[in-house]
Formats: C-alpha cells, sequence, structure tokens
C-alpha cells in the first residue's frame, strides 16, 4: 500500500503541488535579464564589484571602504547574489564575497566591459587604493584579526 507524501490530501492538490514546485525551479533556472541591469544600475553595487574585481573581500572592509553601515552594504551584496552576479562564503564569523561570471554569455560581456571601464574611473580607483591601503594596514583602521582579501597585492603594501 503507497503512502501519499502529503498524508492523505487528495491527488489534484498534489498534481498542483508538482507543477508549482517544477514552476519554481525553472524560473530560477533562466536568467533575469532585468534584475541583472538593475543590479548594474546602482551606483554602491558598482562600488562594491569594482573592489572585488578579481578578488574575494570581506565584508568588513567594503564597510570601511565605503564608509557604509554593514547592513546596507550586505543588502547590496544580497542583491548582487540574487542577479547571479556574485557569490558568497562564510569562514567563521567572516562573509566573504566574489565576482561570478553569469552563465549568460550577453551578461557575462557586460560585466566584463563594465568592470573594465570602472578601472578607468577616477572615484573606482580611489576605492581600489583605499582598498589596498586598508588591507596593508587592518590595525590602523580597526580591521585587525580580519581576513586579507585572497589576493592581496603584496606590491602594493610595500608603499604603506
Amino acid at each position: 500500500m503507497a503512502v501519499s507524501v502529503l498524508g492523505g490530501v487528495n491527488s489534484g492538490l498534489q498534481i498542483i503541488f508538482a507543477k508549482k514546485y517544477m514552476l519554481d525551479v525553472a524560473r530560477k533556472a533562466q536568467f533575469e535579464m532585468d534584475r541583472f541591469f538593475q543590479a548594474l544600475g546602482d551606483t554602491t553595487r558598482l562600488r562594491l564589484l569594482n573592489l572585488m574585481g578579481d578578488q574575494e573581500v570581506c565584508v568588513c572592509y567594503f564597510v570601511e571602504i565605503l564608509r557604509t553601515p554593514q547592513p546596507k552594504v550586505s543588502r547590496h551584496l544580497a542583491y548582487l547574489r540574487r542577479a547571479g552576479i556574485v557569490s558568497a562564503r562564510r569562514e567563521g564569523k567572516w562573509m566573504h564575497y566574489r565576482i561570478v561570471v553569469p552563465a549568460h554569455n550577453g551578461a557575462a560581456q557586460i560585466l566584463s566591459q563594465t568592470l573594465g571601464w570602472m578601472k578607468e574611473d577616477k572615484a573606482m580607483q580611489a576605492d581600489r587604493e583605499r582598498l589596498a591601503a586598508v588591507c596593508c594596514a587592518p590595525a590602523k583602521y580597526a580591521l585587525d584579526g580580519a581576513p586579507l582579501p585572497a589576493s592581496a597585492c603584496e606590491e602594493c603594501c610595500k608603499a604603506y
């Protein structure tokens, strides 16, 4: 005798739940173009992407560089994650974020061009310089003990 997974709910309702589940899975698998462009349409999120570049960065550094409260930074990072632009990794109490290449070819090209464009922007360059300064002297910025970005540049630290 087969036992229903939904414990006595009629089979019509089971089919409805199964269809809804399959639609939810299919929807998540699709690329959401509007969310992608909205994610790139905010200065704070662009600054976060600029700071990540090709390295993994802890949230605490974003808070220090952007001089923005941690909850606001985390909200922006969550938006970027939902858009499929960044991934997160927890290490103890620290959250690290890195850019991931979107599966959609057009989105990957746009992201690459946007990151390249930001490298030429004076304000974005200033953010990266501040990140280098903070990474090279974390105690000076109350970040002593915070994990350094994954590929912290040793060359920049020679200047500090």
